[in-house]
């Protein structure tokens, strides 16, 4: 574990500015409502972010990277979102090629529906596909448990035998997005609940997700944050 702490330190270091001095990647964390918050802020912190925790327009645009937290009901993380306007941050941070992380149901959001207790509700749609509940003896997956990671993942470069810290009853648990002509498809991790096959995490150029919580992953998940924060280019205040 030492070894993986140090790895994470090694891979979020900061890039040089102009004037040469180090600069950490600026992250905010969308302030949408959703708990648990605080604890994501202090993992990127440990991995080298400077983080600011908010919902301000400006700020979550001009970030180097934005993460989506999210936990509980899918329904309730939707409307928690839309109310900060947080789906036209996304899609614009997007469409200009700007990093996006989606934690818990911050990755599960990003699909097209989800569907508990019988009641459906829409996503981003940035995924196609909906979010059921997990076909499992014990629900919910609560613990830690081992992913299949797909070669070329830059997330999971490390740590691809490591585990990870789940805590979910619903997840995505196919993946219908059809490759496009020469784009990279989109490198899927997958992992298995009493025999139920969902997604564990995605990388798909600018926007990246994790259903699992590396902020409470150990060293294990502070190596995936460095990593998803050594991918970041380094944006001006003023862009």
């Amino acid at each position: 574990m030492d070894r993986l702490r140090e790895e994470a330190q090694v891979t979020a270091a900061p890039e040089q500015t102009a004037a040469g001095q180090a600069r950490a990647p600026r992250v905010v964390v969308l302030d949408h409502g959703s708990g648990n918050v605080r604890s994501v802020v202090r993992a990127l912190e440990a991995a080298g972010a400077e983080v600011e925790l908010t919902a301000d327009r400006e700020q979550a645009l001009s970030a180097d990277g934005l993460v989506v937290p999210g936990v509980g009901a899918f329904a309730a993380t939707m409307e928690q979102i839309l109310a900060v306007g947080g789906d036209r941050l996304i899609e614009r941070r997007l469409a200009g090629g700007r990093p996006v992380l989606g934690i818990c149901v911050g990755l599960q959001v990003m699909f097209d529906a989800g569907t508990e207790h019988g009641e459906r509700a829409e996503g981003l749609a940035q995924w196609p596909g909906e979010v059921t509940r997990l076909e499992a003896d014990v629900v919910p997956h609560m613990g830690w448990n081992t992913i299949d990671v797909p070669e070329g993942s830059v997330l999971f470069e490390g740590v691809s035998e490591e585990r990870f810290y789940f805590v979910h009853s619903y997840a995505a648990r196919s993946w219908e997005m059809e490759p496009i002509g020469p784009m990279a498809p989109p490198l899927v991790t997958w992992a298995e609940h009493g025999g139920d096959r969902f997604v564990a995490a995605v990388e798909n150029g600018a926007l990246c997700a994790t259903q699992f919580h590396p902020e409470k992953s150990g060293d294990a998940g502070s190596v995936v944050l460095a990593n998803w924060l050594r991918t970041l280019p380094r944006y001006d205040r003023e862009a």
